[in-house]
């Protein structure tokens, strides 16, 4: 057994996932959003390929296929759940199809509706771990793959009971949720015939909350200067108004604080249990990288994104007017015109949501990827040579609820 240490690399570059994304997003427009699946695949595949250590890059072996008809078979599920939901809530009185006429049968509706989330909240939370799942199945490094166990339910209570739990303690046990969830999957993930364990203590991520107690400290005193504020002290209403803004924008930089800041510490007491020795993890995302992306590359996209909208505004009205004048029509008339001027705008339209989501994937996405991949450090890597391969896993459904229930993300 030998020792050894492996950094992250990621050498993807953003004109050819810009075009990748580009192409998918026009062809899934074109096909009614069928093509998404194998345009999500042709993505993964290339980010994944884009990533590697020491010299061995991901491999991602989904296909569209089978993630068309998991998505498929995830409908059919959740429509006959639904339907029986529906059917209860109809037998009680309670339904979501009919015009409330009465305040009574608005507050019947409005019950009804807030059964019916508290129903799929379970199956988000199940869709959430079974696509992982199907991640660390579909992935292979050094021709091994990755795996899960067969835990989404109980993923799913765990999920529902810590986050009641975060929100009875107004967030103050938000780093309990994080650590035991964090750990409930890592101590389920496979690397080939070794075993992950997420070591730690939840407390340690208190440190992370660092930015987020700074936020809920800002709003609380805004809102007592607002609460004390009589008539006519406009300047205190300034001064309140302003703390909690201070305060909105201090907690999201706050939450990418702690969850950078919450990677951090997991990676570092992330072990994999293989046969001849402990493999270690070590990862140091720059909080101030990050969040330095994300309003870059941000408002990059959108001023892009803008000039995009207007051409398509502009070019729309020259073609109405072009072609009003060729066959003599007024452009305020319906007929052919108007018919070729709604066509070029949702072509145009649709080609400018293409770009938009685009510029977000190769100026947002991908930089924070390659920045948290060039971070991560395995140390002990000769433990890796005794790992083995692991049996096949057929993926659960390939993240078909995840699709139907849109918790996929973005790839």
């Amino acid at each position: 057994m030998g020792s050894g240490q492996i950094s992250g690399q990621y050498v993807g570059k953003r004109g050819p996932l810009f075009g990748l994304a580009f192409t998918t997003a026009l062809l899934t427009a074109l096909t009614v959003g069928i093509y998404r699946f194998w345009g999500k695949t042709r993505i993964r595949r290339y980010i994944w390929s884009s990533v590697s250590g020491d010299g061995d890059a991901f491999e991602y072996t989904g296909t569209g296929v089978e993630k068309f008809l998991g998505f498929l078979v995830a409908m059919v599920v959740l429509a006959i759940y639904l339907g029986i939901i529906q059917t209860i809530l109809f037998f009680f009185g309670l339904t979501l199809f009919t015009e409330a006429e009465t305040m009574a049968q608005q507050a019947a509706q409005v019950l009804a509706l807030n059964i019916t989330f508290l129903a799929v909240v379970p199956l988000i939370f199940f869709a959430q771990y079974r696509a992982r799942r199907y991640k660390l199945a579909r992935t292979r490094w050094r021709g091994v793959r990755f795996g899960a166990e067969k835990a989404a339910w109980g993923y799913s209570w765990r999920a529902m009971l810590h986050g009641l739990v975060t929100l009875m303690s107004l967030g103050f046990l938000l780093p309990r949720q994080t650590f035991c969830l964090a750990k409930y999957k890592a101590d389920r993930t496979w690397f080939g015939d070794a075993k992950f364990e997420q070591r730690g203590k939840w407390t340690g991520l208190y440190p992370a909350m660092k930015q987020l107690f700074f936020a809920g400290i800002i709003l609380v005193l805004g809102a007592i200067v607002l609460a004390i504020s009589g008539q006519g002290a406009v300047g205190q209403l300034v001064a309140g108004f302003f703390l909690l803004i201070i305060g909105f924008i201090w907690f999201m930089i706050g939450l990418v604080s702690y969850r950078v800041r919450s990677l951090d510490y997991l990676a570092n007491h992330l072990v994999l249990e293989g046969q001849h020795g402990q493999v270690r993890f070590a990862a140091s995302p720059m909080t101030g990288t990050v969040i330095t992306t994300m309003i870059a590359g941000g408002l990059a996209a959108s001023v892009l994104s803008g000039i995009a909208l207007s051409l398509v505004a502009l070019v729309t009205g020259a073609i109405w007017a072009v072609t009003g004048a060729i066959i003599g029509e007024s452009a305020f008339q319906p007929g052919v015109t108007e018919l070729v001027g709604l066509t070029a705008f949702a072509g145009l339209y649709i080609g400018a949501l293409a770009l938009s989501g685009g510029l977000i994937l190769v100026l947002v996405t991908q930089p924070i990827i390659a920045h948290i991949v060039k971070t991560i450090t395995v140390r002990n890597t000769g433990a890796l040579a005794a790992i083995r391969q692991r049996a096949s896993d057929r993926g659960a459904d390939a993240e078909g609820f995840a699709d139907a229930l849109d918790v996929g993300g973005a790839f």
